[in-house]
């Protein structure tokens, strides 16, 4: 399968969310100036800037009645610069998804969990964003994420993908199947995010986003073909017609952060296919 890259490999789902203004006083105005600094790495978003997010933190960490520490983001474009960041001690520790971070603690012995009770419950929907004038593949795609629920097919893969896959070697190979003459679905891809989607050296794709993409092409009788962008620049390259869909991230809704809080501008999210619980990962001591 031919694999177009726009940018260097990157991460997504887009990690945690992005979003609306900050309501009463502001976190400078709240924060003790003697408390524990952390600064956190985070994939950028579209909605809200490090400040903004630097708020939303701070609630979460007041809702749960923890100790606040002032977590201080740091935006970073893509999942492998978020880990550069790490280990050059540029940032304290990263965030990213729980399946992530075992993989990546079963593939080395650097990195430990941080056990914050704040963010534990804090999670993403994983789902796919399209055009907003594409409906008809956004109801496509609805119909078969209901089907795959339904007949047990998307249980069946996150199973075999990410809940027992030995997290301790590469991700399994996918082979997309094809369709002579059938139409042709450009879907971006991060292809640094193991287990949920890899582009293997030999420009394999692999991963469970693959073997998401691998049914929903059976089913549809359409050739799907992965592009790999940069994760910062999915919902540019999909708003300009690079890609027809790309892989996306939605909180549950809440006071904090709004479902719709990192939604680009003239997209339409699918069904959620997938949830995760967000992890912070940091060097061992």
């Amino acid at each position: 399968m031919r694999l177009k890259k726009f940018f260097a490999a990157i991460c997504a789902a887009g990690l945690l969310l992005a979003g609306c203004g900050s309501d009463t006083e502001t976190v400078t105005e709240k924060k003790d100036s003697q408390a524990t600094i952390i600064k956190l790495g985070m994939i950028s978003h579209l909605n809200a800037g490090e400040k903004q997010m630097e708020e939303y933190l701070f609630k979460i960490q007041e809702r749960t009645r923890t100790k606040v520490v002032n977590h201080v983001p740091v935006f970073f474009d893509n999942m492998r610069l978020m880990q550069m960041g790490l280990d050059s001690g540029k940032v304290d520790e990263i965030s990213t998804y729980k399946c992530v971070a075992d993989y990546l603690l079963a593939n080395g012995d650097k990195y430990e969990i941080v056990n914050d009770d704040w963010i534990k419950g804090v999670c993403d929907n994983f789902c796919f964003a399209v055009r907003k004038e594409d409906t008809q593949l956004k109801s496509d795609l609805d119909k078969t994420l209901k089907e795959m629920k339904s007949d047990g097919t998307l249980e069946k893969l996150v199973k075999e993908y990410i809940t027992d896959v030995d997290k301790g070697k590469e991700p399994p190979k996918v082979e997309i199947p094809k369709t002579n003459g059938a139409d042709t679905i450009k879907v971006g891809v991060t292809g640094d995010l193991p287990p949920l989607d890899l582009v293997l050296a030999d420009n394999s794709p692999a991963g469970f986003n693959t073997a998401m993409l691998a049914e929903i092409a059976k089913r549809l009788h359409k050739n799907i073909e992965t592009v790999q962008v940069d994760s910062g620049a999915r919902a540019a390259a999909l708003s300009a017609d690079q890609i027809d869909v790309i892989f996306w991230a939605i909180v549950p809704d809440d006071k904090i952060f709004p479902a719709d809080i990192d939604k680009p501008e003239g997209l339409e999210l699918s069904e959620p296919y997938f949830k995760d619980e967000i992890s912070h990962l940091k060097l061992k001591n």
